[in-house]
């Protein structure tokens, strides 16, 4: 169901619709108890679901937050709205870092979010809608360009987060596995990225399992 959400805020009506588009459209009803918290690197970065604005305030004050990192982009829904609301209420940095969910890996982006992470002022929190695959690939990067493993990376992606690799996703666990297998511990992470990635194999060569997929994209309605 597409957004019944029309960019208004400053009304009354405009609000409610946001609010009702947040909760019934984008699935914000079951964030309201499940938050998908996790800590990426200790003091540094953490990860989430698509926050509502009452829980952003919450961990905010929790954790210290100055940096929030979207990884939706622009939705344009009640969503987005809300929470961009809510961080320049709250003083947060705000950062539309959009990924994908189920296309290889983008050099350009891998690299923008590196950039970001380098430049923000921690510590960070960054979201996408159910915080179970975008930032899973965004939170196995930040473990790498902290020089960890492909192995460490990959415990972003896991059950735990509600993340399938066999489904459409997948794509995202090949994608570590990739480096693992031509270059870790012979070429830092990013020099291979820069250097060696090649997106349109990593596309060619997967494969996801069609069960899996119907049931991530559909019963689970992850984006």
């Amino acid at each position: 169901m597409n957004s019944i959400f029309r960019g208004d805020l400053d009304s009354t009506r405009g609000r409610a619709i946001a609010w009702i588009d947040a909760l019934f459209v984008d699935h914000a009803v079951f964030r309201l108890v499940w938050s998908n918290l996790a800590e990426v690197v200790p003091g540094r970065a953490y990860r989430c679901n698509h926050p509502t604005p009452g829980r952003l305030a919450r961990l905010t004050r929790r954790y210290g937050i100055k940096t929030l990192i979207n990884l939706r982009g622009q939705a344009q829904n009640g969503s987005d709205a809300l929470s961009r609301e809510a961080a320049h209420t709250l003083g947060l940095a705000f950062h539309d870092m959009s990924l994908e969910s189920r296309g290889a890996p983008q050099v350009d982006r891998i690299l923008r979010l590196h950039g970001i992470y380098q430049g923000m002022e921690g510590p960070a929190l960054l979201h996408c809608k159910s915080g179970a695959d975008r930032a899973g690939l965004a939170s196995g990067l930040i473990v790498m360009f902290e020089g960890g493993t492909a192995a460490q990376a990959l415990r972003q992606l896991s059950w735990r987060f509600g993340h399938i690799r066999q489904a459409r996703t997948g794509i995202l666990d090949a994608f570590f596995l990739r480096y693992q297998r031509e270059a870790e511990g012979r070429k830092p992470f990013l020099d291979w990225v820069r250097q060696d990635y090649d997106e349109a194999a990593l596309r060619r060569d997967f494969r996801a399992n069609g069960l899996a997929s119907f049931v991530n994209d559909w019963v689970f309605a992850h984006e």
